[in-house]
């Protein structure tokens, strides 16, 4: 099972080398030896899931190594899925290291496999923790997207391009995806604390973390919608916002301990 996951974690640090010299120096053999191999990884990273999920008898989502690892699945999984769509090599440039440096975050957290505690014994698990994995996924690629965005300009090109506009509106949709799924993640979280806990919400690190996140990017999406903010300032938002996800993915559980501190 490790074998797998290492290889994983070897198989997407070389896809993302490659995928970025292929797009630096415009090879197109590059790129695609880079999505092979990225493709070949995520096989291997979803063989570890299931094997990781049939010795543990469980969805693997219930610790913050295994959460890690679902969060870096989901990220390659939205990747290629939208490379399928797109055929646009700049969404592997954002999808590929995110997969890798997550995935590189789960090799240092325990990976021994425990016993699921009783609050985490519900029906709600799997929509709850399950949809913060690809939440959290569209969101970080939003900002992989948002640093191409901001490359481009510095390259020269003009933010009206048909490219740019269409890495400016892909950053939306993501976020709009991300922003569904962590609303989702909050209610679902907090009929389940009502039924382990007896209380809706109790103001624990990771709730309240997960409820900043909400609020920051219901901002970007007032300001896209309302304000009809574009371009620019939005790449720099959703690229900020991505520093208010990490916390509440892997800070909180460091710093903040709480409720939620049996996610570690």
């Amino acid at each position: 099972m490790e074998i797998l996951f290492f290889a994983s974690i070897v198989g997407y640090f070389a896809a993302t080398v490659l995928q970025a010299a292929g797009v630096t120096l415009r090879k197109d053999a590059l790129c695609r030896v880079a999505r092979i191999i990225f493709a070949l990884s995520f096989v291997l990273h979803t063989g570890f899931t299931i094997w990781r999920g049939v010795a543990a008898g469980r969805i693997p989502l219930a610790n913050q190594f295994e959460f890690a690892s679902g969060f870096a699945w989901s990220a390659a999984i939205m990747g290629l899925v939208l490379y399928a769509r797109l055929k646009q090599e700049w969404v592997l440039m954002a999808s590929m290291p995110v997969a890798f440096l997550v995935l590189s975050y789960a090799a240092f957290q325990p990976m021994e496999i425990k016993e699921l505690m009783p609050a985490l014994r519900s029906t709600w698990f799997a929509l709850h923790i399950g949809s913060a994995t690809f939440s959290y996924a569209a969101f970080a690629i939003s900002g992989g997207l948002g640093v191409h965005y901001l490359l481009q300009l510095k390259k020269g090109h003009a933010e009206k391009e048909s490219r740019m506009v269409q890495t400016d509106y892909m950053i939306y949709r993501l976020i709009c995806l991300g922003f569904l799924l962590l609303t989702v993640v909050i209610l679902s979280g907090a009929i389940w604390a009502e039924q382990a806990w007896s209380r809706w919400w109790s103001w624990d690190p990771k709730e309240t973390w997960a409820l900043i996140t909400w609020i920051l990017y219901a901002i970007f999406l007032h300001q896209r919608i309302r304000m009809k903010w574009q371009g620019k300032r939005m790449a720099w938002f959703a690229i900020i916002a991505v520093i208010c996800v990490l916390f509440t993915f892997a800070g909180v559980n460091k710093l903040l301990p709480g409720l939620h501190s049996y996610a570690v």
